[in-house]
């Protein structure tokens, strides 16, 4: 049945939305000190993107005519995206930690005319870049530069702008929002991918608007919730979600700063946060070193909840009832030991969800052993982001969940994910090929990803088509499957890379995590040393060696790994070895410690 989208485009939505709750709370920021938040009711939003969307116009932004905005997850980011799309405009987005060469390639490819860049030194990265079409460049914080090649103006020069504009013509906003259709441009983001020059996806109104519908059915997203949105707004997973804020009216505190989260969680008290895997890792990695080093009575207490809580889960999932002897252990273990863990994530959480990279399903069970349910999703920038996702009425750990509204999906012949429907993109930026490539001749999307339906249309992933590693002893294995176990298995994990494509057997890099290997040397010879040191030493060596046992018990045969490696540093965004979605980029890690992956093969660190 075809999903029912009352909208034409997002400004079409967005109108409908404030006309529908004015004076209701929108979105927040930090208010001064981090002391609490600032709202702005969806009328004051309304005011501000009025103002931006009509200063745009007057600089000459018209119909798919692309803006870029270089900047943090901010509320300045959401003003500006709306007044964009508000001008008939599409925007381009590029990640704040984009490397310069990439950033003005962003910009250039895409034929962006404005960009909105956080602050001068955002707007510096174009510097030198030969960027024909670019004709302004915003800033949101900072003076503009009077001696700039291309002309700046503050971000408050372009709402005063606009505000001139609408004093002559109050009703431009709307007269712009009839002429937007559901095929037209609505975004452009460049995917980072794991190899090779980013791709721009074109995303149009009619996906967006139909995300936004979709996931309001999924019971996740209410009026009366209240979300912390601290994602990129750069990356799919992040602008999808400011689509179903439009359509709920869910108002949503907007915060990018990461190294800020745990403590404005407390501040926030959200009922509803969706993050990357590796954020609920460190929450996993946390509690579990800091029972580990408590000791005694404490550590045997975690250790009873934790069991306590996986037998209701394993019930749960079972579709087994909860025994009342089980219930009375369960509150025990709550009061003691969850509430703990709950309480650290503000303390009302009703939802939490997990997308962007896989999450392993023995963490999955952690969360929903702590009342903490994690509905995993899946989805492709390609696709709007997000395709399929769990229920928190029904949720099967272990798979992404079942398809969003009418979407269709196929597995092909060799294992692959086709999707077809409204959220699929246009096509690739100026990429006719690519773009051909990219469909089957029926229209599918060739997500590269290999899964599985089950009976009650529950998709499972088990690993990207081109990281499936093929051994010269013949057998397929999947890295992201053993990966997610061992961060599992191992609390002090931060990253683990398996090797092992044409070789005779599989390998890992493994990273640990800073905060959990200093808190696991503070008692002891090692308290003080410099992270290099501690993971080099015979003792860590000897810790993360059992936990590659333990991991090994759990794999077939020529699944196992023979040797490990831990680095010296943790993987980076920086360094090229992740995505800023936090995906690794498998290549440039073997490139990158391609001396460290020889040594494991030639016989120069010992066999597990």
């Amino acid at each position: 049945m075809a999903l029912d989208v009352p909208y034409r485009s997002i400004p079409d939505m967005f109108l409908q939305r404030v006309a529908a709750s004015p004076d209701r709370n929108a979105i927040a920021g930090p208010a001064p000190g981090d002391s609490g938040l600032t709202w702005m009711t969806w009328a004051e939003v309304a005011g501000r993107t009025r103002a931006i969307a009509a200063g745009l116009y007057a600089l000459g932004v018209g119909n798919e005519d692309r803006v870029a905005i270089l900047a943090n997850t901010r509320i300045e980011w959401v003003l500006a995206d709306l007044g964009i799309m508000c001008a008939a405009g599409a925007t381009t987005t590029v990640y704040p930690t984009t490397e310069p060469a990439d950033a003005a390639f962003i910009v250039g490819d895409s034929g962006s005319k404005i960009l909105i860049a956080e602050n001068r030194a955002q707007a510096d990265k174009m510097a030198g870049a030969d960027l024909p079409a670019l004709t302004h460049v915003v800033l949101i914080d900072g003076a503009a530069d009077p001696a700039a090649t291309v002309p700046q103006l503050t971000l408050a020069e372009l709402e005063e702008r606009g505000t001139q504009a609408l004093a002559e013509e109050p009703g431009l906003v709307e007269r712009i929002a009839t002429t937007i259709e559901p095929e037209h441009l609505a975004t452009l983001i460049y995917t980072s991918g794991t190899t090779g020059r980013p791709k721009g996806v074109e995303l149009l109104h009619r996906g967006w608007c139909w995300e936004a519908v979709a996931q309001s059915q999924l019971g996740i997203m209410n009026p009366d919730d209240l979300q912390y949105l601290w994602l990129p707004l750069s990356h799919s997973f992040g602008k999808t979600l400011l689509c179903s804020i439009i359509h709920v009216g869910l108002p949503t505190y907007v915060d990018g700063r990461v190294d800020k989260l745990v403590d404005m969680l407390s501040v926030v008290r959200p009922t509803l946060m969706c993050a990357a895997p590796r954020i609920f890792e460190k929450v996993y990695n946390k509690a579990v070193t800091t029972a580990q080093e408590a000791g005694g009575a404490k550590a045997r207490i975690f250790d009873w909840a934790v069991g306590v809580g996986r037998q209701r889960v394993a019930r749960q999932q079972a579709g087994r009832p909860v025994s009342g002897g089980l219930k009375l252990k369960y509150a025990i273990a709550e009061k003691l030991v969850f509430s703990k863990l709950q309480a650290r994530l503000g303390g009302h959480i009703n939802a939490l969800v997990s997308g962007s990279a896989p999450l392993s399903p023995d963490i999955a069970e952690f969360f929903a052993a702590a009342n903490l349910p994690i509905c995993e999703g899946y989805g492709l920038t390609e696709a709007s982001a997000a395709n399929f996702v769990n229920r928190p009425v029904q949720i099967k750990i272990g798979t992404v969940g079942q398809a969003l509204g009418d979407l269709e999906c196929r597995i092909d012949e060799d294992g692959e994910v086709l999707l077809r429907g409204a959220p699929v993109m246009r096509g690739y930026h100026n990429l006719p090929a690519e773009t051909a490539e990219a469909f089957t001749a029926d229209g599918f999307f060739r997500t590269g990803d290999i899964g599985n339906l089950d009976d009650e249309g529950f998709l499972t992933i088990t690993d990207r088509k081109k990281d499936l590693v093929k051994t010269s002893g013949g057998k397929y294995v999947a890295p992201s499957h053993i990966e997610g176990l061992f961060k599992a298995v191992c609390p002090y994990t931060s990253q683990a890379v398996v090797i092992g494509q044409a070789r005779n057997y599989c390998t890992m890099l493994v990273t640990l995590d800073p905060d959990a290997i200093t808190g696991w040397a503070a008692d002891g010879p090692l308290a003080g040393r410099p992270y290099a040191e501690i993971v080099a030493s015979p003792e860590v060596q000897t810790m993360v060696a059992g936990y590659v046992a333990e991991l090994n018990s759990k794999l077939n045969r020529w699944e196992t790994i023979k040797k490990f490696a831990i680095l010296s540093r943790d993987l980076t965004i920086e360094d090229g070895e992740m995505t800023p979605s936090l995906k690794i980029k498998r290549r440039i890690v073997e490139n990158n410690f391609a001396a460290e992956i020889d040594r494991m093969y030639a016989g120069q660190l010992a066999e597990i």
